[in-house]
């Protein structure tokens, strides 16, 4: 066997193991933020990695404390893998991670994904109210804020809103009203497959946010739940202000909230829904 031929089949070899020891090192090579919630920190950030909890949003400057809030916030076995990220009550304590550096965000071509998933039954476990499993915003749920929320009425829908500067926005008011200019930016889920006995994966997909160009979009266990588009609202966050709220009035469970610095593919929607192990670090 000559020597350029023996060369080519151990940089194969060393090729092929190095994939198989590490199949999803495209996906978490563009992370910004994961937290298996296997400890109260995450397990990967490009900013702080600690989880932080509050008395409420009114009192974070004097009450926000590194941790959980006990009685309100705990980590429990069985989760998706290891522990879990469970809500015991609603309350009006806030936990959250800091978004700045863990979330690539810009005011305009700003793109990436969020994924984590959710073991709840909304009809029998969510106390009377919205409440958003993910809030991640400067300022309020209206104003350059992404969110997902099941409604207060019952049967409860699930949406994604997606929602720039609010006084942007309500710039469109001259045509439509404020209600419908904030509807249209919502991916509602009437039906969402929702259950405390099995895991359902959530990913918010988003891409040239700030742009005419703009489109995001909800899949659930894999599936596309709708698609917007051609919205352009700007998204001018003031990124120490800035949070990844977690379980704002939610009563469930929630694990393995991965945030990457990309839109990922169909292709790489479906891989991060299969995975059968944590990522790596």
């Amino acid at each position: 066997m000559n020597s350029r031929l023996t060369y080519l089949i151990i940089a194969f070899a060393f090729f092929f193991l190095g994939c198989s020891s590490d199949p999803n090192k495209n996906l978490r090579e563009s992370l910004t933020l994961y937290a298996s919630f296997d400890q109260a920190e995450a397990d990967f950030a490009m900013g702080d990695k600690a989880l932080y909890a509050a008395a409420s949003r009114r009192s974070m400057d004097s009450t926000t404390q590194q941790g959980l809030a006990t009685g309100v916030h705990e980590l429990e076995a069985g989760g998706k893998w290891g522990n879990a990220l469970r809500f015991i009550k609603r309350d009006d304590a806030v936990l959250f991670f800091k978004s700045a550096q863990n979330i690539n965000h810009t005011p305009q071509n700003w793109s990436g994904t969020i994924s984590f998933w959710l073991k709840v039954s909304p009809e029998t476990e969510l106390a009377p109210g919205f409440t958003d499993p993910i809030q991640i915003t400067d300022t309020r749920y209206d104003d350059a804020s992404i969110w997902v929320d099941f409604t207060r009425e019952s049967p409860r829908v699930f949406r994604l809103g997606i929602l720039g500067d609010r006084t942007s926005w309500h710039q469109d008011t001259v045509r439509t009203s404020a209600r419908a200019e904030y509807e249209r930016r919502l991916i509602p889920v009437a039906t969402p497959p929702f259950d405390n006995s099995t895991w359902t994966h959530v990913v918010i997909l988003y891409k040239d946010l700030g742009t005419p160009m703009a489109t995001y979009e909800l899949f659930l266990d894999g599936n596309t739940m709708g698609k917007r588009e051609g919205i352009d609202d700007p998204f001018n966050w003031e990124p120490e202000k800035s949070n990844i709220y977690l379980g704002l009035g939610f009563v469930g469970r929630m694990d393995e909230l991965a945030i990457f610095n990309r839109p990922l593919s169909n292709e790489e929607i479906i891989q991060l829904n299969q995975m059968n192990e944590p990522f790596k670090f």
